[in-house]
C-alpha cells in the first residue's frame, strides 16, 4: 500500500502535519474514528470462525492445514495482517495449542524461577503498574531455554506463533517474550500502547515527526500466551478493537480523557489455555483486574520484534562515550560549545536507546524505560562530573545491561 494511502487509513480526512502534540488530540474524533471503523472493519474476513466483540476468533484446528500450502498461507496471513493494520488490530487463535502439555511443562518451570527470583529478593519495575503488583519474569525467553533447553524446544515449536510473526514482520524476526502473573484480587494496568514509542514519555514521542508514529507499530508484534483459562473475572487484556488507527495515539493515551474513554468501551473475552492474542503495539489496552479468589493468570507476553530495526555497523559506543567525555567537558566548561552543538556530538557517539537490555538489573525509570547513555552523558556534563566518575558509572550501566 503507498504511503498516502495508509496516511489516510490512519488518520482520515486531516492534513496530516509534521509533528503530533498531545494537546490536540481530540476524544471525539478518536470516538468518530472507532465508531465508523467498527461498523465495517470486519466485513471482508475470509477465514475467521467468528467475530466477537469485534475482535476475529480463528480456529486453529481448522486452519493448521492452510500453513502448509503456499497459497493457502498466503492468504491466511495476508488476512491476519489486514486485521492488524486496517481491522480490529487484535485478534485470537483458538487452540494455537493443540496439545498444552508444554504450556503446563514451561508453566512449571516458570513458578520455579518465580520462586527463586523471589527468594533473591528480586522484584523488577513492571511496567503500565505498580511494581510488585504482579509476579513478572523478565528475559522469560532466555530463562527458559537455559534452564530446560527440551521444553523451551517443544514450547516454540507452534507453527501459528511463527506464522503470525511472519504475517506482521515478515522473516528473521526476533523473539523476547515477558512472564506475566496476575494474582487472585491484582489490580488492573492503565490503559497504554506499547513498544517502541508507547514506552517512551510524553516529551521525547513529540520530539519524533508524525510519520515515525506510524511507523513505529510495523517495527513490533505484541502477543500473549495463555497458560491457564481466563475467564473474565480473572481479568483477561482489556481492548480497544481499531484504537490503533488514531494516528497520534502514542500521546493521547496518556491523557485522563482517553482514559476514561478506554474504560466505558473496552472489551474482554476469555481465553483457555492454549489459546494466543495478538495485536498491535499501537492498540490500547491494559491487563485486566483479577476478581477472582483461586486463579493466578499467568500469559507469556511475546514482543516479537523486526530484523530491520538493527544499524549497520557494529559500534563501540562506550569506549567512544569514554574518550568524548573529557573532551567536551572542557568545551563545556569554557563555554566554546553551546548546548545544541554539544548534543549533536553526543547523539552521533552515545547510544540513544535504552533498549534492548536486562531489564533485571536495568529497571524501567518510572514504569516505561531505563535511562540511556545519551541522557547518562548529559547528566554527567550539566551535573560536572570528573571523567573517572563518569567512566565508572557508563561501565557499571553497560554491566547491568548484559545477561551475564
Amino acid at each position: 500500500m503507498e504511503y498516502d494511502s495508509l496516511r489516510d487509513k490512519l488518520q482520515p480526512n486531516r492534513l496530516h502535519p509534521a509533528w503530533y502534540r498531545e494537546e490536540d488530540c481530540s476524544v471525539s474524533e478518536f470516538a468518530a474514528l472507532l465508531g465508523s471503523e467498527s461498523e465495517a472493519g470486519n466485513e471482508n474476513l475470509l477465514f475467521a470462525a467468528s467475530v466477537e466483540q469485534g475482535i476475529p476468533l480463528y480456529d486453529c484446528s481448522a486452519s493448521r492445514d492452510m500453513l502448509a500450502g503456499a497459497s493457502e498461507r498466503s492468504s491466511l496471513l495476508g488476512e491476519w495482517a489486514d486485521v492488524l493494520l486496517h481491522g480490529a488490530g487484535v485478534l485470537i487463535l483458538q487452540g494455537a495449542y493443540a496439545d498444552t502439555t508444554s504450556i503446563d511443562e514451561a508453566t512449571t518451570v516458570f513458578e520455579t524461577i518465580i520462586a527463586q527470583e523471589r527468594e533473591a529478593g528480586i522484584s523488577g519495575a513492571d511496567h503500565f503498574a505498580k511494581a510488585g503488583a504482579n509476579d513478572r519474569i523478565w528475559n522469560a525467553l532466555e530463562k527458559l531455554c537455559l534452564c530446560n533447553p527440551e521444553v523451551f524446544a517443544r514450547y516454540y515449536a507452534n507453527p501459528f506463533i511463527a506464522a503470525i510473526s511472519e504475517a506482521w514482520l515478515g522473516p528473521h524476526y526476533q523473539m523476547t517474550s515477558q512472564i506475566n502473573v496476575v494474582r487472585p484480587g491484582g489490580a488492573a494496568q492503565l490503559a497504554h500502547r506499547d513498544y517502541h514509542l508507547g514506552f517512551q514519555t510524553i516529551d521525547e514521542s513529540q520530539r519524533y515527526p508524525a510519520h515515525v508514529h506510524l511507523m513505529s507499530p510495523f517495527l513490533t508484534l505484541q502477543g500473549a500466551i495463555a497458560h491457564c483459562d481466563m475467564s473474565v473475572e480473572s481479568g483477561p487484556t482489556k481492548l480497544l478493537p481499531f484504537s490503533q488507527r488514531y494516528a497520534p495515539g502514542y500521546l493521547a493515551w496518556r491523557r485522563q480523557d482517553f482514559r476514561d474513554y478506554f474504560e466505558s468501551h473496552n472489551v474482554q473475552l476469555p481465553l483457555k489455555k492454549g489459546d494466543a492474542l495478538f495485536f498491535s503495539p499501537a492498540l490500547f489496552h491494559a491487563a485486566g483486574s483479577n476478581r477472582t479468589t483461586s486463579v493466578s493468570r499467568m500469559a507469556n507476553l511475546l514482543q516479537v520484534s523486526s530484523a530491520y530495526g538493527r544499524a549497520m555497523e557494529s559500534v563501540d559506543r562506550t569506549r567512544m562515550c569514554e574518550t568524548l567525555y573529557p573532551v567536551l567537558r572542557l568545551l563545556h566548561a569554557d563555554a566554546r560549545m553551546d548546548n545544541g552543538d554539544i548534543d549533536a556530538v553526543i547523539a552521533s557517539s552515545a547510544e540513544g536507546y535504552p533498549f534492548p537490555t536486562n531489564l533485571d538489573r536495568d529497571p524501567p525509570a518510572g514504569g516505561l524505560a531505563p535511562a540511556s547513555q545519551q541522557a547518562l552523558f548529559r547528566q554527567a556534563l550539566d551535573e560536572q562530573w570528573s571523567t573517572a566518575r563518569f567512566v565508572e558509572t557508563l561501565r557499571a550501566r553497560d554491566q547491568a545491561r548484559k545477561t551475564d
